[in-house]
């Protein structure tokens, strides 16, 4: 008998252990939102003044965390690497001005609904004798890894990639820009909002506005995970409804414009 109640009281146990596996609570009893971001993407995602993670996507996420008593908390990711990361749940979403491809949602990737029209640009040293796409031949130019910047060059653009001296790619954008003011490259295939955002705070910096490609932003969650999707876009569209969506998108002028919740 005392065997048996033994065994009955380990089996309790280790289903008990299971159930503390899968919760996601902190010590408050609040759920803990891990938001998966590029911390160095302005004006979406990056490190403040302070010290603290901040851009308008953190500034939204956060607004959808407290309107949902939730605890967020925001992870850097590698970004050649975040749907790996998600994957292995380091993250719960990736929200950090993400293109949405085809190639997610063909892998299984639930997708929010675009938030923002984005479209492909050059960043230029002022001075430069670059004007448009055209001018690039014989250049180099710089292209963070895993952007859609970098997709588009691989597929659509090749034949334009191909009039290039030379495409170096880098981890991040602040790495291409760094390169560009270094003079070790001449161009930076880059998102708008970010290349206006470095050119009105760097002196010395233009933006060749040239769409090279348009695209839209959107949330990554993993597969099987519509109904922390539905949770989100639902929170958002609240944010949009009580006008605090628009308080956020006016700190950031260059990218208000395209936000398609404000512009419908």
């Amino acid at each position: 008998m005392k065997r048996i109640v033994a065994l009955l009281l380990a089996v309790m146990m280790v289903f008990a252990l299971c159930a503390c596996g899968g919760d996601d609570k902190g010590d408050d009893g609040k759920k803990t939102f891990v938001m998966g971001i590029d911390p160095e993407y302005p004006p979406y995602s990056y490190i403040g003044e302070d010290g603290e993670y901040t851009g308008f996507d953190v500034e939204v996420c956060q607004a959808v965390c407290d309107l949902l008593g939730w605890e967020l908390e925001v992870f850097p990711v590698n970004w050649e690497q975040k749907l790996t990361q998600l994957d292995a749940k380091e993250c719960d979403c990736i929200w950090s001005g993400m293109t949405i491809l085809d190639s997610m949602k063909d892998a299984g990737y639930v997708i929010s609904d675009p938030y923002y029209d984005n479209t492909q640009v050059l960043l230029v040293k002022e001075g430069s004798d670059i004007k448009s796409s055209a001018d690039l031949k014989g250049k180099t130019v710089a292209v963070q890894l895993g952007t859609s910047g970098e997709s588009l060059l691989n597929g659509d653009l090749a034949d334009l990639k191909a009039t290039f001296a030379d495409l170096v790619t880098c981890n991040s954008f602040v790495s291409c820009f760094t390169e560009l003011g270094g003079g070790s490259v001449d161009a930076v295939f880059v998102d708008y909002p970010v290349a206006a955002a470095y050119a009105a705070e760097n002196e010395g910096f233009k933006v060749i506005n040239e769409n090279l490609g348009a695209e839209q932003y959107g949330i990554a969650f993993r597969s099987g995970d519509q109904e922390l999707c539905d949770q989100v876009e639902a929170a958002v569209q609240q944010l949009v409804d009580n006008g605090t969506y628009a308080k956020i998108a006016e700190k950031y002028p260059d990218i208000v414009s395209n936000l398609t919740y404000l512009n419908k």
